[in-house]
């Protein structure tokens, strides 16, 4: 199958599954599995930050970086379109008793400075305690501008906020930029970033930052049930993609792009945006059902909704985008 619902359902190659067989374990709860360590470390050298933690997921990594940085009744600033607000299940008030202020995202993915400003609450025992300034790069397949980010990061340490970043894609952001992955974490004090989307890895994220908060991240992870056994071998699937995939995503970013301008070509579609891996279009309403079928029987995965989204990843090739615009083509001209 031609699989383009996300960048998620990549699958691990004979020399990842070959790391993952060879790698060293011991026990993560313990804190002695030598191959979470390294990769731990790993990352925080890659971004500029004193110590890791390896998660299951991001969504874990996320509510526990908000859990380490607010208190019960605290509050954070995110975008309403923001994955850890919208996309996570509400795990922050749910699980951390951490009340979201959601921000409307400008068309960049970008959350107004003055709307930050207004929304952070003066010390009065009416309001929650604001603490925590939430960005995420990238979103909606955008690279947040690299001046923004400064400014919205100065304005919450002015304002006495720490700050967050829901990295998830940030090696693709990094891509894009042509930038080291330190310059776009160096901003925040904490991030999160995913090894199972873009980089392809199956299982895993972390979660980097000063020492002494990732450790109140590594109590919260176990509250939460992160606490893995002989995780190394996951952790070595992660290593395995930070060291052999990371370049591909310029190839991930072509393609979308390519795709972009094949999907373009039909009257039908109106492609509304396309940026680093992701393709946004919108199709006409009665034919998302009908077209989904269609590609399914010809051996391609789409999620057909009014405004779809597509997602290249390693394990789609030229020829494979190729093909989707073909057949896409073939069902408007039935």
């Amino acid at each position: 199958m031609i699989d383009l619902r996300s960048d998620t359902v990549t699958r691990p190659g004979k020399a990842m599954l070959n790391a993952m067989s060879a790698a060293e374990v011991g026990d993560d709860v313990w804190g002695d599995d030598p191959t979470v360590i390294r990769l731990q470390s790993s990352l925080a050298e890659r971004t500029g930050k004193e110590a890791g933690l390896f998660f299951p997921s991001g969504t874990q990594s996320n509510l526990a970086a908000l859990m380490a940085h607010c208190a019960r009744g605290d509050e954070y600033i995110v975008g309403q379109a923001a994955h850890t607000y919208k996309y996570e299940g509400g795990g922050a008030a749910v699980l951390g008793s951490i009340q979201p202020q959601p921000i409307e995202n400008a068309p960049d993915g970008s959350l107004p400075l003055d709307k930050i400003a207004a929304a952070i609450k003066p010390i009065d025992n009416h309001f929650a305690r604001t603490k925590l300034l939430a960005l995420e790069n990238t979103i909606g397949g955008k690279v947040l501008p690299a001046d923004y980010v400064v400014e919205a990061t100065q304005l919450a340490r002015d304002r006495g906020l720490s700050t967050h970043l829901d990295g998830a894609r940030v090696f693709n952001a990094a891509v894009a930029s042509d930038k080291p992955v330190s310059d776009l974490c160096a901003p925040f004090d904490t991030v999160s970033i995913c090894c199972s989307k873009g980089l392809g890895a199956p299982v895993g994220s972390v979660l980097v930052g000063p020492k002494a908060l990732i450790e109140v991240a590594g109590r919260w992870r176990k509250v939460l049930g992160g606490g893995m056994r002989q995780a190394g071998v996951l952790a070595a699937a992660c290593l395995y993609a930070l060291d052999h995939h990371v370049d591909g995503l310029a190839q991930d970013h072509d393609n979308a792009a390519h795709l972009a301008a094949g999907l373009a070509q039909i009257g039908e579609i109106e492609v509304q945006a396309h940026a680093t891996n992701m393709v946004f279009a919108r199709i006409p309403e009665a034919h998302c059902a009908p077209l989904e079928v269609f590609l399914k029987e010809r051996g391609i995965l789409m999620q057909m909704l009014y405004a779809s989204r597509f997602v290249t990843h390693r394990d789609v090739s030229r020829a494979d985008i190729d093909t989707v615009i073909r057949a896409v083509k073939e069902y408007f001209a039935r």
